[in-house]
């Protein structure tokens, strides 16, 4: 692939602690194909159609055997909760893809590092690449330590629905409802970036951030439901 990548990369590798000694794969696990357009190369597209296999078949196999008496309808329902474009977007941003992504000029000032379908393509391409690169074993244990998060919200409120809704539910229980304000809008028309403030009552519950309003209510009902778990433990 032509150019060196962004220096992000390097803090990706670090973070993954993969990929120290060849850069090939997960290079093009990050290459968008507005990127591919100017540069050459191979996008992560075929990467991302193997990766979306893998983790379908990680995700089934975890869900077959934890969950014996779960009938395939309530099993199909949590995979496809799972393997979400919200639930990979989220993830690929929490492990820093976005800073990594190479796209063509184009994509990057339309705010593409921050649209959740680039996010999650590249997610399920650097599946494909720890895939072929460190085999089934390494890329099962990724994506169970990276999906560990969910799999415990699944499993605490027995449903695959998103933050948001968890969050309306809780305070529901105890009476209350939670309400959102937006604290800011930033950013050219094209590529606005709007951060929403989630709050029960008076008191501030969390923030997030996204390229909608409805993307980052999402955020910050997840960051809501962090703090609530931390401060009250079992709170349901």
């Amino acid at each position: 692939m032509n150019g060196e990548p962004f220096p992000e990369i390097n803090t990706l590798i670090e973070r993954l602690g993969l990929f120290q000694e060849n850069r090939k794969l997960l290079k093009q696990a990050l290459a968008h194909r507005s990127y591919i357009h100017e540069a050459g190369g191979e996008s992560n597209e075929r990467l991302e159609f193997l990766g979306d296999s893998v983790l379908s078949l990680v995700i089934s196999e975890f869900l077959f055997k934890h969950y014996p008496q779960k009938p395939e309808g309530d099993l199909s329902k949590w995979r496809a909760y799972l393997v979400s474009t919200d639930n990979l977007a989220r993830l690929a941003k929490k492990l820093g893809l976005g800073r990594s992504l190479l796209l063509g000029v184009g994509e990057e000032k339309s705010g593409g590092r921050e649209r959740r379908s680039i996010l999650a393509d590249a997610m399920e391409a650097l599946i494909a690449a720890i895939y072929l690169e460190y085999g089934w074993d390494r890329v099962k244990s990724f994506i169970l330590e990276q999906w560990q998060p969910l799999f415990a919200l699944m499993e605490k409120y027995a449903l695959p629905v998103d933050p948001k809704t968890h969050l309306q539910e809780l305070l529901q229980a105890k009476g209350s409802v939670p309400r959102y304000q937006l604290v800011r809008v930033e950013g050219p028309d094209h590529n606005r970036l709007y951060t929403m403030a989630v709050y029960n009552g008076n008191c501030l519950l969390g923030q997030g951030v996204g390229r909608s309003k409805k993307e980052a209510q999402q955020e910050a009902a997840e960051e809501a439901l962090k703090d609530l778990e931390e401060k009250e433990g079992n709170f349901r």
